[in-house]
């Protein structure tokens, strides 16, 4: 399954990159990243998603069969760029795959999107979760066969393969390692079609628990 993958550069990226190997390719902004993709077996693109047009992108992505977004402005970013990142990025690479015809669309958003940021919240972390949950809905609202993925806190720690995957699970933890094995799952299984899944840590082998996804 080729598989386009824009913030090709993350941590979650480069893992899932890896799992993919040839069949991914990975969209970077800075030419200094494109050494790390390739080194995980996957193809490197330059493109930069906060200044790109939708027909540049979708010609990237004509022949793929599928796109992840996991692109994010990341720490130490302000308030603008969590919208032009965080949201504003993801409907440019929907808004793409749409006119290049690629119908299976994973998101990669954050545990307590879908909701307001708490009062008190700090302005940034708010911006990030507003940004996150209008990307949400901006993808929920279109005819491509997507699946939100929204992951707990996220650890470096080596993954276990094992996690807890449904609609909705308690807060927690989950290793970059997991996450991008479980997308890795989605996209080979096509399951989660028009889902928004939760992701932590758990008991459950991670092929398992996408097949108890109801």
């Amino acid at each position: 399954m080729r598989t386009i993958i824009a913030g090709g550069h993350g941590k979650i990226a480069l893992r899932l990159e890896r799992l993919l190997g040839g069949d991914a390719t990975g969209l970077v902004r800075d030419p200094g990243h494109v050494a790390d993709v390739e080194a995980t077996g996957a193809r490197a693109v330059l493109c930069d998603l906060e200044r790109a047009g939708v027909e540049e992108v979708a010609e990237i992505l004509r022949g793929a069969d599928a796109a992840v977004f996991a692109a994010g402005a990341g720490p130490g970013s302000g308030v603008a760029r969590k919208d032009t990142v965080d949201r504003a990025a993801s409907v440019l690479l929907a808004d793409a795959a749409e006119r290049a015809g690629v119908r299976r669309f994973v998101q990669i958003s954050s545990m307590g999107a879908g909701r307001p940021p708490e009062p008190g919240t700090d302005e940034v972390w708010a911006a990030y979760i507003t940004a996150k949950t209008e990307a949400e809905h901006d993808l929920t609202r279109r005819s491509l066969d997507w699946t939100i993925l929204r992951p707990g806190g996220l650890t470096d720690d080596p993954g276990t393969g094992l996690v807890r995957l449904d609609l909705e699970v308690p807060r927690g933890r989950v290793p970059r390692d997991d996450v991008a094995a479980v997308i890795a799952a989605l996209l080979r299984e096509r399951a989660g079609l028009g889902q928004v899944l939760e992701l932590v840590s758990g008991d459950t082998a991670i092929d398992d628990a996408i097949a108890g996804l109801p």
